[in-house]
């Protein structure tokens, strides 16, 4: 068995935690690549609910080992928290999770600035979660941030906390932003942050190649969804890393040559939380039925999100960019009370019809979907297990899905649960995840 990578391949929140949870029982190691604690995956396990923000959801597997990579931002205080929140739920953490050396570190005065940002008199807010990740990223950018492995030099890290920190509150008050922040307070918490998860830290790359060197599998686990990367989703209305295949790479440091497959998660219809483009949104009850029915809240913010129908160009596209083997179907269960489906087929912008999708903000909101319908099956599909056991219609509606695509769907899931999903017998996903 290879090595692989799973990500969404819309705007997020396609159920990405339940299949890594479900396929990282077949890998030795779960990675994660990019983002911060603002992208939150949900696992059920029987009557147990887990919400991972940092930690890749290979952790809920005994014995196996989970990395957080050098792509991501991490606050210390985000991920203390959520260490423990696990280890009081008997999961193994500290023994199993490796933290990138190279990852940057976001502090409070990230959040402050992003806060300022998004509030500033004419500024389009972008809808994002407030948490401090875009400015933490913006630090890593312009080369001052500070890594993992300043925060454990504890006499550097305080020459330069007291320096970066200093400057933002300079930065804030002249924006008129006055929050008191005791930096002194602040630093000596992160110090002992820093001594609870100094064990933990290391060079993660190196562990990643030297495992696979070894003959190990990694399973790559992608937050967020490609339609969020910062290159190649609805930018500016975006994250601040590089959410699709690519940052595999960039945010764990093994090479492209090293990974065989790349597995794409999307729902049955289409959901975006936040602002920005939407062609599919379903403005009618429809989406309110769809939300309702999916629970489409956000697992960190608890934000409603936007519901719509399946977008063949958009999938297309993150297809091409991503290169897709397989794609999982998550939550078909969702529109088992549909007698209807509308699936957009294409766009049309102004006189003229598109097949993909353009590269602007401002025409895609200009975008008209072009709808084709088929038919509901009016039927429960939930917790279904057997491909065989699906009702005929919605059968046909994952074929078309995938003709119209140009991408085998390689599994579906059901339910939330693990023993809610149909992996397809003799689909190259199954070949993929051995």
């Amino acid at each position: 068995m290879g090595n692989v990578i799973i990500l969404g391949s819309q705007w997020g929140d396609e159920g990405k935690g339940k299949i890594v949870d479900l396929f990282s029982d077949r890998f030795d190691i779960v990675a994660r690549y990019q983002g911060g604690h603002n992208a939150g995956h949900t696992v059920f396990i029987g009557e147990k609910k887990f919400v991972l923000k940092l930690i890749p959801s290979g952790i809920l597997r005994p014995g196996k080992k989970a990395v957080i990579g050098n792509g991501l931002v991490i606050d210390p205080v985000a991920l203390v928290s959520e260490i423990e929140s696990l280890e009081s739920a008997g999961v193994e953490v500290t023994a199993n999770l490796s933290i990138s050396n190279r990852a940057h570190v976001l502090f409070p005065a990230h959040r402050m600035l992003e806060k300022m940002s998004e509030g500033r008199p004419g500024r389009v807010s972008l809808g994002t979660t407030s948490r401090g990740i875009g400015p933490c990223y913006e630090d890593k950018i312009a080369r001052r941030g500070i890594r993992m492995a300043d925060l454990l030099d504890t006499a550097f890290f305080r020459a330069q906390f007291d320096s970066v920190m200093e400057e933002k509150v300079a930065i804030a008050r002249t924006f008129g932003i006055y929050q008191e922040m005791d930096l002194g307070r602040i630093r000596e918490e992160y110090e002992a942050l820093a001594e609870r998860i100094r064990p933990m830290v290391c060079d993660t790359a190196m562990l990643l190649n030297h495992a696979i060197r070894d003959g190990k599998s990694v399973l790559f686990e992608g937050a967020q969804g490609t339609m969020l990367d910062v290159d190649h989703g609805t930018y500016p209305f975006v994250t601040s890393s590089s959410a699709g295949a690519g940052g595999a790479c960039t945010g764990t440091g093994v090479a492209p040559t090293r990974i065989q497959g790349v597995i794409g998660v999307s729902k049955a219809y289409i959901t975006r939380v936040g602002a920005g483009p939407f062609p599919t949104e379903a403005l009618d009850g429809a989406g309110e039925q769809i939300r309702k029915r999916g629970n489409e809240f956000g697992a960190v913010t608890g934000r409603p999100r936007r519901c719509g129908w399946f977008d063949v160009p958009l999938l297309r596209y993150t297809a091409a960019i991503n290169g897709f083997d397989s794609i999982v179907v998550t939550k078909l269960d969702v529109l088992d009370e549909f007698d209807r489906i509308p699936v957009c087929v294409g766009y049309r912008l102004g006189s003229e019809q598109l097949a993909e999708m353009p590269a602007t903000v401002r025409e895609i909101e200009k975008l008209e979907p072009i709808y084709e319908c088929v038919p509901g099956w009016s039927t429960s599909t939930f917790g279904i297990s057997s491909y065989d056991d699906l009702p005929a219609k919605a059968k046909e509606y994952l074929a078309f899905l995938e003709e119209r695509t140009g991408v085998e769907i390689g599994c579906i899931s059901t339910g939330p649960e693990r023993t809610q999903t149909i992996v397809k017998a003799g689909s190259r996903l199954e070949k993929l995840i051995g």
